[in-house]
C-alpha cells in the first residue's frame, strides 16, 4: 500500500509537516492550499524539498465550486483551473481534487456537469495533469460517490476520474460495494478517515471529529477490501480534519497516522482473505498474530513516595519481595496481582502507572506486531540469568512488556527474591487499569491499544466532576483478561493534569478485606453519607449490608448480571488504588458512583493543599 497523508492532519508549517511525513514513513503527501499560500518557500524549493525527503507530491487540493453553473462562471471556474495547473506544474503535482459545488451550482442535470468536466478535462490535459472529482456528502447536488462515478462515466474523459474519501460515503450510510463496479483506471485518488458515530451535521462532523482508521466507528476493513477488488493501486491517503491533530506535535501525530493505515492494510487482508489480499494488484497483509494475555503480570509504578506507597500496599495486605538483585525496583504481591514499585525518571514531578507486563504465548510475536505498528521498542539491560522481557512505548511515553505466559508463578518474580510472609490473598489479580491521558495522547492511545493489544472499545461515557467533563473510554481483551479504561484529562489553571490514575485489583471479598485493612490502618476514600441515603432509595437492599457499606466506605452497583462492591483507597500524588469485587458476572464499573468518587477526591485534594473542608 502506497501511504500518504494530507498537510491538513498536522499541525506546524508547510516544511515540518513534509518532515513528520518523511520521518513517519510516509511515501507521499497531499498538499492543502492554505499550508502552500502560507510557506515562505516558492512551489519549486517546495517540490526539491519534498524529493530530498523521498517523499512524493501525489494531490494538490482543494479546488472547489467548478461544476453545475452558468456559462459566465465556467468560464471564470477554467481561468482558475488553468492557474491552478500552471502551479501544479511547477509543484510537479499530477492530481488535483475537485470537489462537488456546494455553493455556486445552479443545475443538478448530471449531463451538464459531465459536459462542464469534459471541458475541464480538455484544460487539464494541456498541462498534463488529471482531475479527481470527489462527491462531498453535503454538496448541493453531488453528494454521493456513485453519482459522482456516473458524471464521470458520462464525461468519458482520460483525464477525468474519481476521489474516493471514505467518510463522505460511510458517513452517508452508503454501501461501498458499489465501489466494485467502477474501473481501477477510473479511480485517480483515495482518502480514508474514520470518525465517531455521532448525531450532528455532517458538515460539522466532517470538520472537527474526523479520526485516523481505527480509532472511530467505521467499518474500514470492508470499504478498503471493496477497493482492493477493483485493482486500484494508487496512494491511500489520510485526510483528517481534527481540532486536537492541528495543535498536537507532528511528529507524533504523523507516527500514529502510519500506525493506522498499516492497520488498516491488515483489516482490509482479514476482510479479502490472507491469500486474495497478497495477490492483489494493491497487496495487503495481515499483521502478525495477536498474542492474547493470559495475566497481567504486573503493573508498574513510579513515585517519591516510596514509603507512604509501601505502607498503603502492605495495609491492603500485599507482601514485600525486597530489591530486584540487579535493578532499583522492588516487588509487592498478593495472589496474581504485582505491583513493581521504583522512583520516577528524572523531571517527573508526579507519581505515575509507568508501565504494565502482559503474559503471552510468544513475546516475539507480540514485538513484531507492535514494531509493524511503529511502535518503538523500550531498551532494557538484562543481566544473565534475568527473564527475558521485550517491551514497546505507548503514546503517553508508559510502556508494554512482553513476557512469556507459564502456568506457574513467572520466572522473572524470583528475582526479587520471596516474600517474607505468604498470607492470606484476598486479592486474585489486577481487575483493570485506568489512566489519565493528555487531550494530545487520547485518541492515538486508543489506536495503541486498539491495533497493537487488539483491545476493543466498550461503549464511551461521559462523567461530570467537580473540575469539569470527563470523557471515559474502556478497552477490553475479548476474554476480559485486559481491560483498560482511558480518561480525557480536564487542565487545572496551568494546564496540569488534576485527574488520578489507578489501579483496580480484584478481590474475592471486598467487606473482608476492608475491615482487615482498616485493622492494620488503613483509611479509605471517605464516600458522603447522601450516597447511602441514595442506595437505600435505588436498591431494596439488606439494611445490615448498606449499614456495613456505609462503615467500610464501600461503594455499590448493580445491574442485570450481578452485583459490584468496591473501594478507594486515597491518593499519593495522582495515583491511588481500588480494589472491586464482581458477583454473579458483573461486567461493568460502577459507572453511576464515579461522579461521587470524583467529587470525593476532589474535596480531599482541596483539603489537604487549602484546609478548607467545605
Amino acid at each position: 500500500m502506497r501511504a500518504s497523508i494530507a498537510t491538513v492532519c498536522l499541525s506546524g508549517t508547510l516544511d515540518q509537516k513534509l518532515v513528520a511525513a518523511h520521518e513517519a514513513g510516509f511515501h507521499g503527501v497531499e498538499v492543502f492550499e492554505p499550508d502552500l499560500v502560507a510557506s515562505p518557500d516558492s512551489p519549486e524549493r517546495i517540490r526539491a524539498r519534498a524529493a530530498d525527503l523521498g517523499l512524493s507530491l501525489d494531490l494538490y487540493q482543494p479546488f472547489r465550486d467548478f461544476e453545475g453553473v452558468g456559462p459566465d462562471l465556467l468560464e471564470q471556474n477554467l481561468r482558475r483551473a488553468g492557474a491552478k495547473f500552471a502551479l501544479m506544474n511547477r509543484l510537479g503535482i499530477e492530481t488535483m481534487l475537485l470537489c462537488s459545488n456546494v455553493a455556486t451550482a445552479r443545475s443538478g442535470d448530471e449531463q451538464l456537469a459531465a459536459a462542464q468536466l469534459r471541458d475541464l478535462g480538455d484544460l487539464a490535459e494541456r498541462f498534463g495533469v488529471r482531475v479527481a472529482y470527489e462527491a462531498l456528502a453535503w454538496g448541493r447536488f453531488v453528494d454521493g460517490y456513485e453519482q459522482a462515478a456516473r458524471i464521470v462515466r458520462l464525461a468519458d474523459h482520460a483525464s477525468i476520474g474519481l476521489c474516493l474519501d471514505s467518510f463522505h460515503i460511510l458517513s452517508k450510510g452508503h454501501s461501498p460495494e458499489a465501489i466494485e463496479t467502477i474501473p481501477a483506471d477510473k479511480i485517480f485518488f483515495v482518502q480514508v478517515a474514520d470518525a465517531p458515530l455521532l448525531s450532528m451535521d455532517v458538515l460539522s462532523w466532517s470538520r472537527h471529529h474526523r479520526l485516523f482508521p481505527g480509532e472511530g466507528g467505521f467499518d474500514l476493513g470492508a470499504f478498503m477490501g471493496h477497493l482492493v477488488r477493483t485493482g486500484y493501486d494508487g496512494p491511500v491517503s489520510l485526510e483528517i480534519f481534527n481540532d486536537t491533530f492541528r495543535q498536537a506535535d507532528p511528529r507524533a501525530t504523523a507516527v500514529e497516522a502510519r500506525r493506522s493505515l498499516r492497520w488498516l492494510e491488515h483489516e482490509a487482508a482479514t476482510f479479502l482473505g490472507a491469500a486474495a489480499g497478497r495477490a492483489a494488484r494493491m497487496p495487503v497483509s495481515e499483521l502478525p498474530a495477536v498474542q492474547p494475555a493470559s495475566d497481567i503480570g504486573y503493573v508498574e509504578l513510579r513515585t517519591d513516595a516510596l514509603a507512604d506507597m509501601r505502607d498503603l500496599l502492605g495495609q491492603l495486605g500485599f507482601q514485600a519481595h525486597g530489591r530486584h538483585r540487579t535493578k532499583n525496583v522492588e516487588l509487592w504481591s498478593q495472589g496474581a496481582a504485582r505491583v513493581v514499585l521504583g522512583r520516577p525518571a528524572p523531571g517527573v514531578r508526579q507519581p505515575t502507572v509507568a508501565g504494565i507486563g502482559l503474559s503471552v504465548p510468544d513475546p516475539g510475536i507480540a514485538l513484531r506486531r507492535a514494531a509493524e505498528l511503529f511502535a518503538r521498542e523500550v531498551p532494557r539491560e538484562q543481566d544473565a540469568g534475568d527473564e527475558p522481557l521485550v517491551g514497546v512505548r505507548a503514546p503517553d511515553g508508559s510502556e508494554v512488556f512482553f513476557g512469556a505466559a507459564t502456568r506457574t508463578q513467572p520466572p522473572w518474580v524470583h528475582e526479587f527474591g520471596e516474600p517474607a510472609d505468604e498470607g492470606a490473598a484476598l486479592i486474585e489479580r489486577v481487575d483493570h487499569l485506568n489512566l489519565a491521558q493528555p487531550w494530545q495522547h487520547f485518541d492515538a492511545a486508543v489506536l495503541f491499544l486498539h491495533s497493537v493489544l487488539d483491545l476493543h472499545t466498550q461503549p464511551s461515557m461521559e462523567v461530570a466532576a467537580p473540575v469539569g467533563l470527563v470523557r471515559s473510554q474502556v478497552l477490553r481483551s475479548a476474554d476480559g483478561i485486559v481491560r483498560i479504561a482511558l480518561n480525557l484529562v480536564p487542565s487545572g489553571e496551568r494546564g496540569e493534569t488534576i485527574l488520578p490514575q489507578h489501579i483496580a485489583f480484584a478481590a474475592s471479598d471486598v467487606l473482608s478485606l476492608a475491615r482487615s485493612a482498616r485493622d492494620r490502618g488503613f483509611r479509605p476514600l471517605e464516600i458522603p453519607a447522601n450516597y447511602y441515603d441514595d442506595l437505600r432509595a435505588r436498591y431494596a437492599m439488606d439494611p445490615l449490608l448498606l449499614d456495613e457499606l456505609r462503615e467500610l466506605n464501600v461503594m455499590y452497583d448493580r445491574d442485570e448480571s450481578g452485583e459490584f462492591l468496591h473501594f478507594y483507597t486515597p491518593p499519593i500524588g495522582t495515583v491511588f488504588l481500588e480494589v472491586v469485587e464482581r458477583r454473579d458476572g458483573y461486567e461493568g464499573y460502577g459507572a453511576l458512583n464515579a461522579p461521587v468518587r470524583l467529587a470525593a477526591q476532589y474535596q480531599q485534594r482541596r483539603q489537604a493543599t487549602t484546609g478548607i473542608s467545605a
